[in-house]
C-alpha cells in the first residue's frame, strides 16, 4: 500500500507545475501577439495622422500647435490654387447668383446694365457701376410660371427689355418696361432700377418651335426713325422682325435652309444676316418709308465662299462688314456695302484660319463670335475656351482655356467703356452653364 501511495503522490505534484507551465507558457504567447499587434496598430494610427515623414521631426511643444499649423498651412494654398485657377490677367470680376444654367446676357445702351436670362426663371439686371466692386445691385424679374428664358435684349435704352421664353406651348416674347409709380408721401425711398411690368406679350410666336437668338437696335439708316427693332430667329428656319416699343410684326423672313443657327440685326438698322445649315449666308435689307416706319424686308445678297456651315456671324460696328465663322475651319471678312441693285456681288476682304485644333489635329470651329465697339477685336468662343483675335490680322491676342467651368452660352461687348477702379475699360461679358457671369478686360493689341 505504500508504494501505491507514494506513486499517487508523486503524479499529483507532477501533474501540478505542468499545468502551471502551460498556461504561463500560453499567457506570455498571447502577450506577445497581442503586443505586436497593438504595436502595429499604433503604427497604422500614427502613420495616418502624420502622412509626411517631416511632421513626426516637428518637436511637439503644444499637443494642438502642429494641427493647427498645418491647417493653416493647407488653407493658404488651397486659397492659392482657387486663385490661380479663378484669375486670368484678363478675368476682372464674377456676377453670381444665379440658380441655374445662364442662357443668355445683353448689355444696355450705355454699358452700364447688363441682363442676365437663367434657366432657373428669372431675369437680373446688374447695375454695373464699377467692374471692380465686390458686389453688384441687381433688379429681379420673375417670369409667368412655367416659363423657362432662352434670350434677352435692351429694347429702349436702359428700361425696357424683351425676354424670350419657351414652355410647353411654344415660345413666347414678354417686353418689361418701366412701371408707372407715383411719388407720394407715403414712398420713403425710390428704388435705384425702375421696377417693371410687361408691356406687352406674345405667344407661340414660332408655333411650338425654341427661340435660337434674339438682338436689337435703334435703327438709325436712312429715314429710320430711332425705333428700337428686334429680330427672333427661331429653330426653324423662320425669322420675325418686331417693333420693340409696341410689340408690332414689322417682317417676316425665311432662310428656307433646313434650320437656322442663328441671326442678328446690322448696328444701323439696315441689314439682317443669318447663319443656317448651309454653308451660304443670306442677307435682308428692312426698308424704310419717309415717315421712319419698316416699309417691307427684302432678300438682297448672300455670302458664297464657305465650305461647310456657318455657324456664327456678326457685323462690323460701322455695318458695312459682316464676319463668319464657319466648320470648315475659317473667318471670313466681308464687305457688304455693295450696288447689290446693280448685280454688284459682296466681297470677301480677308480669310484667317481658326487656330484650332482637336488631339487627333482636325480643325474646330468657333460656337460664337462678338467684335468689340471700335471693331478692333474679336471675341469667339469654343466649348468653355475663350479667345481674343485682332480683327485685322487674325491674330490670337489672348486665351483662356477654361473661362467656364462648362460651355459658355451667352457672350457681348459693353457698347461703352465701364469704370473699373477709377480707370474706363472696355469690356466683354460671358455667360456659361456654371451658373455664372463673367466680366473680361479687352487685351492689348500690342502686347509687351
Amino acid at each position: 500500500m505504500e508504494p501505491q501511495s507514494q506513486s499517487s503522490t508523486f503524479l499529483g505534484f507532477s501533474v501540478l507545475p505542468i499545468s502551471i507551465f502551460s498556461v504561463l507558457v500560453g499567457g506570455s504567447l498571447v502577450l506577445l501577439f497581442f503586443g505586436d499587434y497593438f504595436r502595429k496598430k499604433r503604427s497604422e494610427v500614427q502613420t495616418i495622422a502624420n502622412p509626411e515623414p517631416t511632421a513626426a521631426q516637428i518637436p511637439l511643444k503644444s499637443p494642438q500647435s502642429t494641427p493647427r499649423k498645418l491647417r493653416s498651412k493647407s488653407h493658404s494654398h488651397a486659397t492659392e490654387k482657387d486663385q490661380i485657377k479663378r484669375h486670368h490677367p484678363l478675368d476682372a470680376n464674377t456676377l453670381k447668383g444665379h440658380g441655374d444654367s445662364v442662357t443668355g446676357l445683353c448689355f444696355s445702351s450705355d454699358g452700364r446694365n447688363l441682363a442676365t436670362v437663367c434657366a432657373d426663371g428669372v431675369v437680373r439686371v446688374f447695375k454695373l457701376d464699377d467692374v471692380s466692386s465686390k458686389s453688384f445691385k441687381f433688379l429681379r424679374i420673375n417670369l409667368p410660371a412655367g416659363s423657362h428664358p432662352t434670350a434677352v435684349v435692351f429694347s429702349d435704352g436702359v428700361s425696357d427689355l424683351v425676354v424670350a421664353a419657351q414652355s410647353l406651348s411654344g415660345s413666347s416674347l414678354y417686353m418689361y418696361g418701366e412701371a408707372n409709380t407715383k411719388t407720394t408721401s407715403e414712398t420713403k425711398q425710390q428704388p435705384k432700377l425702375p421696377l417693371p411690368e410687361i408691356k406687352w406679350e406674345h405667344h407661340k410666336v414660332h408655333d411650338k418651335r425654341a427661340i435660337l437668338t434674339l438682338v436689337g437696335t435703334s435703327a438709325s439708316y436712312g429715314t429710320a426713325d430711332g425705333s428700337a427693332i428686334i429680330a427672333s430667329c427661331s429653330e426653324g428656319t423662320d425669322i420675325i422682325i418686331w417693333h420693340g416699343k409696341n410689340g408690332k410684326i414689322l417682317g417676316n423672313v425665311d432662310t428656307n435652309q433646313l434650320k437656322n443657327n442663328m441671326a442678328t440685326i446690322s448696328p444701323n438698322g439696315r441689314f439682317i444676316a443669318a447663319a443656317a445649315f448651309t454653308a451660304d449666308v443670306k442677307v435682308w435689307e428692312i426698308i424704310y418709308s419717309k415717315d421712319g416706319s419698316v416699309m417691307e424686308v427684302l432678300n438682297v445678297m448672300q455670302l458664297k465662299g464657305h465650305k461647310s456651315a456657318v455657324t456664327w456671324l456678326c457685323f462690323a460696328p460701322n455695318s458695312e462688314q459682316i464676319i463668319t465663322a464657319s466648320k470648315d475651319g475659317s473667318i471670313r471678312v466681308w464687305n457688304i456695302n455693295v450696288r447689290y441693285h446693280l448685280d454688284e456681288d459682296p466681297k470677301t476682304l480677308k480669310v484667317f484660319p481658326i487656330p484650332l485644333r482637336d488631339s487627333s489635329g482636325s480643325t474646330l470651329h468657333y460656337d460664337r463670335l462678338s467684335i468689340s465697339p471700335d471693331g478692333r477685336i474679336l471675341a469667339a468662343t469654343h466649348g468653355s475656351m475663350l479667345q481674343w483675335l485682332c480683327a485685322e490680322t487674325g491674330k490670337v491676342l489672348d486665351t483662356a482655356d477654361k473661362a467656364h467651368d462648362g460651355d459658355i452660352t451667352g457672350i457681348a461687348w459693353a457698347p461703352k467703356s465701364i469704370p473699373m477702379g477709377g480707370t474706363s475699360f472696355t469690356i466683354l461679358a460671358t455667360a456659361g452653364v456654371d451658373k455664372k457671369v463673367k466680366l473680361w478686360v479687352s487685351p492689348s493689341l500690342h502686347p509687351s
